[in-house]
């Protein structure tokens, strides 16, 4: 069987097949199965992913959910990767956001799936990118739902094509996101919780502040939009500039996914490196019973590539 038709396959059979390639990324990552289904994915992206962050509170899942909705009522077939915390014990994901998720368990052309953030202080799961690239050449919006935001958790622009940053109203994260460089990621901003009126208004204004200063040279500011989506204020313009910034990042599509590529190789490089050296210092400092400094140092010099030959 050819990766082409191993990817027609998943796309007809449904969300148990899709969970299985999932699983089996996880499972057997160098196989060469699933390498030959993830080339065939990276050279077919049909669909577009959508990075939606913002601090625990915030109404992500909410928001996520009336998004969901409006993409499924246009015909749109939806995937969802909800980054959710990890059990210190197992490692799993403690399924914090996808159980908030209000959605249609019998829907065939919505499928979500929980990631473990671990160790990733950056907001997303290692495996984020591999099955992103899966399930965008199977759906036509992926939606991944961070964690939060925080000092490190800016790594959602390594995975979307267009990221949403979610603020709620008189949360002063305006300033906080300014120190924390987050204000620099979005693509497009909304407040949410927008029935507080006045309040909501006030915190608009403040992001957009933030978001002028913070917008890099010859790059558009973010637009800011409010809307609560418990009661569907709001969500429609909202998914309209959604779509228009679908569409302007089409152009610069190709390159942009080749940059995210080629972060997430060097983060599972330096990751891996970084795991085997430690294991040998370990294996060291267990064997001769010393303190980890020395060793560190004698570690750090052995990995230090030799001098030039001057001569």
């Amino acid at each position: 069987m050819t990766a082409d038709s191993g990817l027609e396959r998943l796309r007809a059979g449904g969300k148990a097949a899709v969970a299985r390639a999932l699983a089996r990324l996880e499972e057997a990552p160098d196989a060469p199965e699933t390498l030959g289904l993830l080339e065939a994915a990276w050279r077919a992206p049909a669909g577009a992913a959508v990075g939606l962050t913002g601090p625990p509170g915030v109404g992500k899942s909410t928001l996520a959910s009336a998004l969901i909705g409006a993409w499924r009522r246009q015909g749109r077939s939806v995937a969802v990767l909800a980054v959710d915390p990890s059990s210190r014990r197992t490692g799993g994901a403690l399924l914090g956001d996808r159980t908030r998720l209000a959605l249609d368990p019998e829907d065939d052309r919505l499928f979500v799936r929980s990631l473990a953030a671990r160790d990733r202080l950056g907001g997303v799961a290692a495996l984020c990118l591999p099955a992103l690239v899966l399930l965008r050449a199977l759906f036509d919006r992926v939606l991944i739902e961070t964690v939060g935001v925080g000092q490190s958790e800016t790594e959602i622009v390594d995975l979307a094509d267009v990221v949403l940053l979610a603020v709620q109203p008189a949360s002063g994260d305006a300033l906080q996101f300014l120190k924390a460089g987050i204000a620099e990621i979005p693509d497009l901003a909304v407040v949410t919780k927008a029935d507080l009126g006045a309040v909501a208004e006030r915190s608009a204004r403040e992001l957009e502040a933030a978001l002028a200063l913070a917008t890099p040279p010859g790059r558009p500011r973010p637009a800011v939009l409010l809307a609560s989506a418990s009661r569907g204020q709001g969500i429609d313009p909202l998914l309209d500039a959604l779509e228009a910034a679908i569409r302007s990042a089409a152009a610069t599509a190709a390159a942009r996914r080749l940059a995210q590529a080629r972060r997430w190789l060097e983060a599972e490089l330096a990751a891996e490196a970084g795991r085997r050296a430690l294991g040998r210092l370990a294996d060291r400092l267990e064997a001769a019973a010393q303190a980890p400094f020395a060793g560190l140092a004698t570690l750090l010099a052995e990995l230090e590539p030799p001098p030039a030959d001057r001569g």
